[in-house]
């Protein structure tokens, strides 16, 4: 086998949750240029169906479903019914968001249990019910998406949801990680920092002033594109990463290193 072979995704399955658009969408184009079939989930009928038709511009099988991954019985049904489309090899736990900017003094626990559904419970159902078929086979890649925020605090910016889920979610990995280590499935986390994705653009709306002081805090002096996570993801999906599990990786422009 050459290097390259081993990065090939030929003849696996993904399902990507939140496959639509930003980051997942970017994901599931690279790991079906990969040569990957894929199935995406997201809330939008014609987002997903506009995503599905560039999927298969790389000659991949695609499937999509409707559904909230942040309503755990909708994330229950959509595990189910991708499993109905056929074995997945590879679980992109790719749906999270801020959503809303409340301090903790002034947030709903009702929000609160809202986007930790969102932004944790989605991602324990999704590795359950899907990543439980991988051990009975041997085989399986699972990519959870957490944060730089898992790592360090944005200061002002509020909807503390958000670091709190995406820590568990580093955390969670990890254990997950351990627990099925020897059974052929490995279970890894990348970290983003500030890429360009739609509610990103929308912060950048919003609040000008604190997203541009994010930015000038990068080394690279720039937020990440949607296409750099691409690469990222096919390494812990193929055969390269065999030799790797548990492992946070960080991908910020260096802000972390701040």
């Amino acid at each position: 086998m050459t290097l390259s072979d081993r990065f090939r995704l030929d003849g696996k399955r993904a399902l990507v949750t939140g496959g639509s658009r930003g980051l997942g969408r970017e994901m599931a184009l690279a790991l079906a240029e990969a040569g990957a079939d894929i199935v995406i989930t997201g809330r939008s009928a014609d987002s997903l169906d506009r995503t599905a038709a560039q999927l298969r511009g790389h000659g991949r099988q695609v499937a999509t479903i409707v559904g909230d991954m942040g309503v755990p019985e909708d994330c229950e049904r959509v595990c189910r019914e991708a499993l109905a489309t056929g074995a997945i090899d590879i679980l992109v736990n790719n749906v999270g968001d801020r959503q809303v900017a409340e301090q903790v003094e002034d947030a709903s626990i009702d929000t609160w249990r809202r986007l930790i559904d969102l932004n944790l419970t989605s991602c324990v159902i999704a590795t359950k019910l899907v990543g439980g078929p991988m051990l009975e086979r041997g085989w399986g890649r699972i990519i959870n998406i957490s944060s730089m925020c898992a790592l360090i605090t944005l200061p002002g910016i509020g909807g503390r949801h958000y670091e709190a889920g995406k820590a568990a979610v580093l955390q969670f990995t990890r254990a997950v990680a351990s627990d099925w280590a020897a059974r052929g499935v490995t279970v890894n986390a990348i970290c983003p920092g500030l890429f360009m994705t739609e509610p990103n653009q929308r912060w950048s709306r919003d609040k000008p002033d604190l997203m541009q002081a994010f930015v000038d805090d990068i080394p690279v002096g720039k937020a990440g594109e949607p296409e750099d996570l691409g690469p990222l993801a096919v390494y812990l999906a193929s055969d390269a990463s065999r030799y790797m599990t548990g492992a946070a990786l960080v991908i910020d422009g260096g802000f972390t290193l701040r």
